[in-house]
């Protein structure tokens, strides 16, 4: 493993920082905060981000290779069938929820005045829509998609359902276990969408 240059431990301890701030503070916190607490100079913070957008673009795709969501989702499509597929998929992602929530909440909140929240929610959602359609490909292929569905309305569906905001619903505002929210949401989408499983 190749050690990382001044530059990338910079970089990461600029999200580090920007993480922990956020998870207390909410993702309006200002890049000169974060470059404070960080010890270094806005100017530091631009130069490796570009911009606000660019910070929190970074900083959510540093989440997913640090939680390491897509080896937890290339793991799960190693099981026989396509329900499978997306049943151990539903696993891996609300097993990932709960250690994005303290940031994803607030990105969640911000995206309809805040272009550069709007943008990290965007770039994440759209890959995994775009992960959750290549499952529902797969239930059409072995004719396990029920007939009521089109692929882009069962996605949309899939990706709806099993949203942080759905989760966090049960979760936070009704006080349900989370490993309960994510059983009965998983189990929920496959009766919805699969003709059997």
């Amino acid at each position: 493993m190749s050690k990382k240059s001044k530059s990338e431990r910079t970089r990461d301890e600029i999200l580090d920082t920007a993480w922990a701030l956020i998870s207390r503070e909410g993702a309006s916190v200002s890049i000169g905060k974060i470059a404070e607490a960080a010890g270094l100079t806005r100017q530091s913070v631009y130069v490796h981000f570009g911009s606000r957008d660019g910070l929190l673009v970074a900083l959510v795709r540093r989440t997913d290779e640090r939680e390491d969501i897509w080896g937890k989702f290339q793991d799960a499509l190693a099981a026989p069938s396509a329900a499978a597929r997306l049943e151990r998929c539903l696993g891996a992602w609300f097993a990932f929820v709960p250690r994005i929530y303290p940031v994803a909440q607030d990105l969640i909140r911000l995206r309809s005045h805040d272009k550069a929240a709007a943008t990290a929610w965007q770039d994440r959602m759209s890959v995994l829509i775009d992960f959750y359609e290549e499952r529902i490909v797969d239930l059409e292929k072995e004719g396990n998609l029920k007939e009521r569905w089109t692929v882009r309305e069962a996605t949309d569906y899939v990706w709806a359902a099993s949203s942080v905001q759905a989760w966090s619903l049960l979760v936070h505002e009704r006080g349900w276990q989370p490993d309960r929210a994510a059983f009965h949401i998983t189990h929920t989408v496959l009766d919805a969408v699969c003709a059997s499983h």
